[in-house]
């Protein structure tokens, strides 16, 4: 589970116990901007794994930021040090890691990344020793030029083996009618197929203010 920022989202908990629910491990992707909550997941259990992505140096951080995070606490908490380079993130594949990687919400930056196999972070990194094992990424889509620049970077990447979409429509066909967003509460279906090597269908939805 990876950005945005998932301990922003109020129904965290309750996604990550569906997901727990059915049988699989769960990783999450944070900035750290949630030390107690991040916590609180690893106490209860739900968390397996969890990367944070690191902007800078921690002397620097803050600064790169404008927040004053507590890196060594969420080190801390978690009781293993931060994947903060490409060296780190890369044996997510050999050491087959994950089940499953779920990139929620995914910005039209790393559409274009994705599509192309640039590995410039740990989030691209970590996608790309996945799909070495032949394990599927689930992208949920979230970005203001989905008709536009990063079409193609779209088409690229379903026509992808292993790789699966949480299916999507234009948020606001009328106002910004190159935005596309996907349907985050169909992610939980979309990853359940995904694990069976099957796409959710339809991909492409309607938005109701057409009809």
């Amino acid at each position: 589970i990876t950005g945005g920022e998932p301990l922003l989202q109020p129904d965290i908990i309750d996604y990550i116990k569906k997901i727990k629910a059915m049988g699989y491990l769960v990783k999450l992707d944070t900035n750290g901007y949630s030390p107690e909550r991040l916590k609180e997941l690893l106490d209860t259990g739900l968390v397996d794994y969890v990367a944070m992505d690191i902007k800078a140096s921690k002397k620097n951080y803050p600064k790169a930021t404008g927040i004053d995070i507590d890196i060594e606490r969420i080190e801390k908490i978690c009781g293993k040090k931060i994947i903060s380079s490409l060296v780190q993130a890369e044996p997510i594949g050999p050491k087959k890691m994950l089940d499953v990687l779920i990139i929620e919400p995914c910005t039209g930056n790393t559409l274009s990344k994705l599509a192309n196999g640039i590995t410039d972070g740990c989030v691209t990194m970590a996608a790309k020793a996945h799909l070495r094992n032949m394990r599927p990424v689930l992208i949920a889509v979230s970005t203001n030029d989905g008709l536009s620049t990063s079409a193609k970077s779209i088409g690229v990447l379903q026509n992808r083996k292993n790789v699966y979409f949480v299916p999507y429509t234009q948020d606001d066909p009328f106002l910004k009618e190159n935005s596309l967003v996907a349907d985050f509460e169909k992610t939980i279906v979309a990853m359940h197929l995904a694990l069976e090597g099957r796409q959710m269908q339809p991909v492409i939805l309607q938005n109701p203010e057409t009809l």
